[in-house]
């Protein structure tokens, strides 16, 4: 996992709809919170992703993105954006290429680590969260990164 001041590896990724999404597109209004979870339509990671959704309008509110990554394709992501009408971008890492470049691989090398980091527009780790089978922490994330410092 990466540690609050490293620098957040860059990348461009698809989301559920094919579209190639770039991290200095998502920092270039604001910060942006990334969050990586194990698998679409799983029961923790649809809590997560709807709580997130419901977020969402405040953290647009302050300039910040919003983006998931999981291992899934862009059309499984699809599927889950659709049915749980998502505002926010689902990005697909089939390779897992961003999942290791952000130290969110799991155990013995399988599976992904629910992680979710807050990046600053000068592309640096702010927060970050490590909590497999909690969403409360993530969200405590996102709600902190709402306050004025």
């Amino acid at each position: 996992m990466l540690a609050i001041g490293d620098p957040a590896p860059d990348f461009e990724l698809p989301d559920q709809d094919g579209r190639l999404v770039r991290l200095a597109d998502l920092l270039a209004h604001g910060q942006a919170l990334v969050y990586f979870y194990p698998a679409d339509f799983t029961p923790v990671c649809t809590r997560e992703a709807c709580a997130f959704d419901e977020l969402r309008p405040d953290l647009a509110g302050t300039g910040m993105s919003l983006v998931g990554i999981s291992p899934q394709d862009s059309a499984s992501h699809k599927r889950f954006h659709d049915r749980y009408h998502l505002g926010f971008p689902l990005l697909a890492d089939t390779d897992k290429r961003v999942i290791h470049a952000y130290g969110c691989i799991g155990f013995l090398g399988l599976g992904v680590k629910r992680v979710s980091y807050l990046i600053g527009q000068d592309q640096r780790i702010l927060a970050a969260v490590d909590a497999a089978f909690r969403v409360g922490p993530h969200l405590a994330l996102a709600r902190q990164a709402l306050k004025p410092h």
